[in-house]
């Protein structure tokens, strides 16, 4: 009778056992399914707020889905600040006098080079519509959060050796992000433009990225600093491929929490229905071939303080509207022209991410990329050549720069660089 006790005991033991390990089990699983389903939450909440309800989608070759958005649905009126805006269907001026959009119209079909954007094959959008790149979960997923996602890491900004380091010791060019530039300082600037040819350069990791753009700039190199960026850019993680890409970038406070590229926040008002911010360029140039160049000119509106963006000849995109930015909201005191890239230095070695064309500048035209016909706007908002304009780059073995002028392409300049090569282990 006692050994049968014994065994009942014994039995109730196990079974208790069983289940507290059993209970252990479920909950540790639920734990870790939490932060995950939290997460995929997170992730269709952010796709729900960027991808509106669209007119028309059209499915573009290299497999990007571009929805056509009804104008006034566009993610800039997300913004508190928007909600009653009026949005601007043209600027009030245009740099070399008053804006005419019949001439700019005209100027464009005379003089547009070759270089469309890739989903323009499959279809275009149709009036009172932007075309906006639908964002898919799997490029939410990428960014290391769902906060970053299509944000520039703090301290990803160009210091010249000419801007006292004092300025701010936490954005130097320590960190992790080369350049080889032209910039002018000392003035105010209302304004840039230039063009610039067309690549598609090879990126090593999938968290590096290279790019060509143009800065404008405003305050200090602090935690201050204001920015409008636009170029073209090779970006594995944000976009998911290696295709080149137009694309522009703002932050109002040195990319720590306001600005984003494209339209992946609310900021810029896009008017124009034909160019997608972030969708492919094609063709891009190639080696010792031909070379395929886009124009880029952003300035203020100095009447309504917006400021605005122009691809090619006569595509106004859109603005950036003034109260996004201190010292912007008045005039930029730096403007760069010039390439970016992303060294994580795999293996500790510097990384062979190419910039520009992925050749020096002193291989010239067909084989490395180039600015031309660069040039700022005024405070009485003419176009001018740049005064005094300076060269930077962190290491000239890996990526360089190299000026000149001729009465063809004004001011230009070669840059670029393979990175890691003999002389840039």
């Amino acid at each position: 009778m006692a050994t049968a006790h014994v065994s009942r005991s014994m039995l109730k033991i196990g079974f208790l056992l069983f289940f507290v390990l059993f209970l252990d089990l479920v909950l540790l699983s639920c734990a870790r399914q939490q932060p995950a389903s939290r997460q995929k939450l997170q992730v269709h909440k952010h796709l729900k707020r960027l991808n509106k309800k669209p007119v028309k989608s059209i499915e573009s070759p290299d497999g990007d889905i571009i929805d056509c958005v009804h104008i006034s649905h566009q993610p800039a009126f997300d913004h508190p600040f928007l909600k009653d805006h009026k949005i601007q269907m043209r600027p009030n001026y245009h740099p070399e006098g008053l804006y005419d959009e019949t001439k700019m119209n005209t100027e464009s079909k005379q003089r547009e080079n070759s270089i469309h954007q890739l989903w323009h094959v499959n279809g275009m959008c149709p009036e009172d519509t932007i075309p906006i790149r639908r964002t898919k979960e799997e490029d939410v997923m990428r960014a290391s959060s769902v906060k970053m996602h299509g944000r520039k890491k703090h301290k990803s900004i160009a210091v010249p050796r000419s801007v006292p380091k004092s300025a701010d010791p936490d954005i130097d060019n320590e960190s992790g992000h080369q350049h080889a530039i032209a910039y002018v300082e000392g003035d105010k600037y209302y304004g840039a433009k230039a063009t610039m040819n067309v690549w598609e350069p090879k990126i090593q990791q999938s968290n590096e990225f290279s790019l060509s753009q143009i800065w404008i700039l405003g305050g200090s190199f602090g935690q201050d600093l204001n920015s409008i960026e636009a170029g073209w850019q090779v970006s594995p993680d944000l976009y998911g491929d290696n295709n080149t890409r137009l694309f522009t970038y703002w932050t109002s406070d040195a990319y720590q929490a306001t600005g984003c590229y494209n339209l992946l926040c609310s900021g810029f008002i896009q008017i124009n229905s034909n160019i997608a911010m972030g969708a492919s360029i094609s063709p891009v140039s190639a080696f010792r071939n031909s070379q395929y160049d886009i124009s880029i000119l952003v300035w203020k509106d100095q009447k309504e303080g917006n400021w605005w963006m122009q691809f090619g000849n006569g595509y106004v995109l859109g603005y950036w509207p003034s109260f996004l930015f201190s010292y912007l909201a008045d005039s930029a005191s730096m403007i760069e022209w010039g390439g970016e890239v992303v060294n994580s230095e795999p293996d500790g070695h510097h990384t062979t991410t190419q910039m520009g064309s992925g050749r020096f500048p002193e291989e010239g035209f067909g084989k490395a990329s180039y600015f031309r016909n660069i040039q700022v706007v005024d405070k009485e908002n003419n176009l001018k050549s740049p005064k005094d304009l300076g060269t930077f780059t962190e290491q000239s073995n890996c990526y360089d720069v190299q000026t000149g002028s001729n009465s063809d392409w004004g001011h230009y300049f070669y840059y670029g660089g393979p990175g890691k090569n003999p002389n840039c282990p």
